[in-house]
C-alpha cells in the first residue's frame, strides 16, 4: 500500500559513478515498504545519503539493525572501545577531552580502504552519522569497485582470476597501529585475512574487485616483487576519479555504504576544528567468495 509519506520519498542518483540521495524521509519512522525501497536503492547505488536526520544513538542502532545483526565497535588506538552503553557505536573523531581522544582516526587523511577486510568475516555495510563537522575538509569519498573491475583490460582480468589477497591487519586507514598489534611492514609476514581478489556480490551477483587497502597487502603464492607490481597496476585503476563520488558533510547527514563493493577514504581537515561522527557496522552474512 502506498502512503502519503512514501509519495514524498525520492531517490536521486548523484550522477557520479555511484551514490544516491534519499530525500523526504525520517529514518526514525519507516514503514516496511519504505525500508524495502531504501534497501533496493542501496544495492543498486552502493552508497546512500540521507540529509537532515535527527537521530539519537538508539535511533541509529535501530535503523542499522534493519539491515542485519550489528558488529561491536573495534578497539580504538587509545584502548577505548565504544560509546558507553552502546557497544555497537564506534566514534570517529579528532576531539580531545581531558587529555584523551574521544574517538579514532584523528584529523589526517584516511587512505582508500574497505572496512575491516582484514578479518575473516568483514561487515557487509557501514553507516556514518555526522554530529559535528569542520567548516572545510573532512569530505568522504567512495569508489565503485564494480566499475573498477569492469574497466580492467581482459588480459588483466584473466591474470587475477582465481588469485587471493591477504588484507593487512596491522594498521588502520589513518595509518595508526591497531590496538594490541606489533608493528610489521613485511607484506609476506604481516597478519591479516585472505580473501579472493575477485568476488561475487551475494545480492547483486555482480563481479567486484576486492582490494581492501594497499599497505602490506600481499598476493599469496607470488614473489613479493611480482605481488607488489600487480597490486600497483590494480590500484592504478581503483584510484581513478571517474569511479568516485564524495560527500561534503553537513550536520545530520547519514551515509550508508555497501562494504562488499566499495572502498572509501577521508580528506584531511584542520585539527583545531571539531569533527564527531558515530559509526555502526552490519555483520556480513557470507564471507567474501569468488
Amino acid at each position: 500500500m502506498i502512503t502519503r509519506d512514501m509519495l514524498r520519498m525520492e531517490i536521486k542518483p548523484t550522477g557520479a559513478a555511484l551514490g544516491a540521495e534519499v530525500q523526504g524521509v525520517d529514518l526514525r519512522y519507516l514503514e516496511a515498504a519504505e525500508f524495502a525501497a531504501i534497501h533496493r536503492a542501496w544495492v543498486d547505488n552502493l552508497v546512500l545519503l540521507f540529509r537532515g536526520q535527527t537521530l539519537s544513538d538508539e535511533d541509529l542502532i535501530a535503523f542499522s539493525r534493519r539491515f542485519g545483526e550489528l558488529d561491536w565497535a573495534p578497539v580504538q588506538e587509545t584502548g577505548r572501545r565504544f560509546v558507553e552503553g552502546h557497544p555497537e557505536i564506534y566514534v570517529v573523531s579528532n576531539v580531545i577531552e581531558n587529555g584523551m581522544p574521544i574517538g579514532s582516526l584523528g584529523a589526517g587523511e584516511a587512505v582508500w580502504h574497505t572496512d575491516m577486510s582484514y578479518i575473516p568475516d568483514p561487515p557487509k555495510a557501514s553507516m556514518l552519522y555526522a554530529l559535528e563537522v569542520p567548516p572545510a575538509g573532512g569530505n568522504t569519498g567512495f569508489v565503485n569497485m564494480y566499475a573498477v573491475y569492469e574497466a580492467l583490460p581482459p588480459a588483466l582480468k584473466r591474470r587475477i582470476e582465481g588469485l587471493s589477497l591477504k588484507h593487512d591487519g596491522t594498521y588502520n586507514s589513518g595509518g595508526y597501529l591497531r590496538q594490541g598489534i606489533q608493528a610489521v611492514d613485511d607484506p609476506v609476514t604481516s597478519p591479516g585475512a585472505v580473501h579472493p581478489l575477485v568476488c561475487t556480490h551475494p545480492e547483486s551477483g555482480r563481479r567486484v574487485l576486492y582490494l581492501g587497502r594497499r599497505r602490506n597487502a600481499y598476493i599469496p603464492g607470488l614473489p613479493l616483487a611480482e605481488s607488489e607490481a600487480l597490486l600497483d597496476e590494480l590500484w592504478s585503476y581503483a584510484s581513478r576519479e571517474e569511479f568516485t563520488w564524495y560527500n561534503h558533510w553537513r550536520v545530520g547527514d547519514l551515509v550508508l555504504w555497501d562494504n562488499r563493493c566499495t572502498m572509501h577514504r577521508r580528506d584531511p581537515f584542520d585539527a583545531s576544528a571539531r569533527r564527531v561522527m558515530h559509526r555502526t557496522q552490519i555483520k556480513g552474512e557470507a564471507r567474501p567468495a569468488a
